[in-house]
């Protein structure tokens, strides 16, 4: 038995959540960017306290794990690791693209007739992804991929795969007309499904080391300094 808070701050939208086991008990989401850094503690003070309960009752912290926004997982893994240094809690890392895929396959009657494919939008025409089946076990790993017209081109010949998530509307450019291709809008990462898998991994002891701790940004940041006049 346990209460699980779980941050998601990996896009746009910045959201918390706090489950016991695998229930949601309370829940905040604020779409509007540039916000995480200045609302995140005050969304996790008000989820903590509409359940009733008090941060010391936590048994866990859970935040996405990227990939995504560089600013964002950084605002995010911050704030976990504070609070479980803090509370002298454990840290729960998960998957953004996988939690993604869980939304999607909870949302189906039948999700073992498709494979998943959660798309976060990176520059011109690249997205990170990954392909994966109804039990969240990898068909194609986690990967920023620049699309063409020859995307997924082998697995859809075999079965139906459905994309989603930001970087969606890209590959509905190039792939849309193949019948084995189906797009779905408005899927974004939640600190709901982050908490669900959280819940899995909690009973696993499977936890980070909070000291060393970085989220999975997939591809390095390039900062360059502005040139001087």
């Amino acid at each position: 038995m346990a209460y699980i808070l779980s941050l998601e701050t990996s896009s746009t939208v910045c959201s918390v959540a706090l489950h016991h086991n695998q229930q949601l008990l309370s829940y905040a989401e604020l779409q509007m960017e540039k916000s995480h850094s200045s609302h995140i503690t005050v969304m996790v003070n008000q989820v903590v306290e509409n359940a009733g309960l008090t941060l010391q009752q936590v048994n866990a912290v859970a935040v996405s794990g990227g990939p995504g926004s560089y600013t964002g997982l950084r605002i995010g893994s911050g704030t976990a690791k504070g609070l479980c240094f803090a509370l002298d809690k454990p840290l729960i890392s998960v998957s953004t693209l996988k939690a993604m895929a869980r939304q999607m396959i909870e949302s189906l009657p039948a999700p073992e007739r498709f494979l998943y494919c959660p798309m976060i939008d990176a520059r011109r025409s690249e997205v990170y992804t990954c392909l994966l089946d109804h039990s969240l076990e990898e068909v194609l790993p986690i990967e920023p991929m620049i699309l063409d017209s020859s995307s997924f081109a082998s697995e859809l010949e075999k079965q139906t795969i459905i994309f989603f998530g930001s970087g969606a509307a890209k590959a509905k450019e190039l792939i849309a007309p193949h019948p084995n291709a189906f797009f779905v809008e408005n899927v974004k990462p939640t600190a709901k499904a982050i908490g669900e898998l959280a819940f899995l991994k909690h009973q696993e002891a499977q936890f980070e080391d909070v000291a060393y701790y970085e989220p999975f940004y997939l591809k390095e940041v390039y900062i360059t300094k502005p040139s001087g006049k």
